[in-house]
């Protein structure tokens, strides 16, 4: 298994740093495209959400390849100025690590559940590219459905809350009453979606932008109201809350854009909180700096430390986890054998063959049909022994399999000198 990763996260870059490397669908699909041209690479997978971006690769055995330099030079950077950001992982390292995150233990909010359906979103993406193989296949299928089985049996003391559920707690916690509070939300996408249910679900008065595509009616949360996203800054001077939530590499909302709107407001308004909870930003960070705005980024929401239980709830989520993993490389184990199995197959395929070289002499056949023959036994002999050390992988455990393929190895080695 030659399986490596490279990322960059909320724990070793801010969003500065991190949304340079997000990725929206048309660049990841032209990210997979270039990848898929290398001739040393079987597979690839591409993550990139809010928090992290992670390119998951498949390589021919032995093979190398600089993810960091690769990943600098699709975004136009510097790699020497750069790499200190990433952080990089390999085989039984980088299992472990995307187990762990698809069931939310690596997370800003431990236990959360929209990394789940991230993860499970960039192995169909890749798939729909034909960027991944087998074993990213297999890892990722493993990892989401191991996700899957923490979430049904450990209840993670903040599980369910995504970003947009922390940082509206923690506008409650600075004193914020959101009831009846007239809220923007830009974007209608998972995040959007998630943050303008939340703060119906606190009482207050949504509406959501929407654009208006060729394929229909755009849906949007139940009971939110609506307006056309060319709209939004005629609607900002109302509000109360705005919070932008879009995969979008374009600002929603500018410096100057803002203050043109906001000259509309009465003096009487009180602040106005903009939440922007996209990577890259949405909104143009010099906002914060005109009077009477105040505003947040996914960098200034805090995140508590692991209560007593939480870590409780952690520990019964490793263990299942740890099994999971196990399962998962004792697969890749096996999966590494089967070439091995099948060249054994064929040396006592060979081996019959000689030793039955002179009784089939008496046969009287043509040399052709002799020749025949001795292929058919070295073919014969060869799935008969297959069939039973396949049948051993399935019933053996691992470590036996493993000795003996080891010890056949070493009859065939000695035998002829190989």
């Amino acid at each position: 298994m030659n399986l490596k990763m490279t990322g960059i996260d909320f724990t070793t870059a801010g969003i500065d740093i991190r949304q340079r490397f997000s990725f929206t669908s048309k660049a990841m699909a032209a990210a997979i495209a270039q990848i898929r041209q290398k001739q040393e690479i079987r597979g690839c997978v591409l993550l990139s959400t809010c928090n992290r971006m992670e390119l998951w690769l498949s390589l021919e055995e032995g093979a190398e390849f600089a993810i960091a330099d690769f990943l600098c030079r699709l975004k136009g950077l510097s790699c020497e100025e750069y790499q200190e950001y990433f952080v990089v992982r390999e085989g039984a390292e980088a299992v472990k690590h995307l187990f762990y995150l698809s069931a939310g233990m690596k997370s800003q909010i431990v236990g959360e559940d929209q990394i789940l359906t991230q993860v499970k979103e960039a192995l169909a993406f890749a798939r729909e590219q034909e960027g991944a193989d087998r074993l990213l296949e297999v890892l990722f299928r493993m990892a989401v459905t191991a996700g899957k089985q923490v979430k049904a049996n450990v209840v993670m003391d903040k599980a369910n809350f995504s970003a947009a559920h922390r940082a509206l707690e923690f506008l409650k916690e600075q004193g914020n009453v959101l009831t009846e509070k007239i809220c923007l939300v830009i974007g209608n996408g998972e995040m959007g979606k998630l943050t303008a249910q939340a703060l119906m679900e606190e009482g207050a008065d949504v509406t959501v932008t929407v654009r208006q595509y060729r394929s229909g009616i755009v849906k949007i949360p139940q009971g939110a109201k609506r307006i056309d996203y060319g709209e939004r800054y005629r609607y900002i001077p109302k509000c109360d809350l705005v919070v932008s939530a879009t995969a979008s590499p374009n600002l929603t909302i500018t410096r100057e854009g803002l203050d043109a709107c906001l000259r509309q407001r009465d003096a009487y308004f009180q602040e106005q909180i903009f939440l922007d909870l996209a990577v890259p930003r949405d909104m143009e960070t010099s906002i914060a700096e005109r009077q009477g705005v105040v505003y947040y980024d996914m960098d200034s929401l805090p995140f508590e430390a692991q209560s007593v239980e939480m870590r409780r709830q952690y520990e019964k989520a490793q263990n299942l986890l740890d099994r999971a993993i196990q399962k998962f490389l004792e697969w890749q184990e096996c999966r590494d054998l089967v070439p091995r199995i099948q060249q054994i197959g064929a040396d006592a395929g060979r081996e019959l063959a000689w030793r039955m070289e002179k009784t089939l002499q008496h046969l009287n056949l043509s040399k052709t049909d002799l020749a025949n023959l001795q292929k058919q036994l070295e073919h014969t002999t060869g799935k008969v022994v297959d069939k039973l050390l396949f049948e051993l992988r399935n019933q053996a455990e691992p470590e036996t399999l493993q000795k003996t393929v080891e010890v056949f190895e070493q009859v065939y080695r000695d035998s002829y000198g190989g």
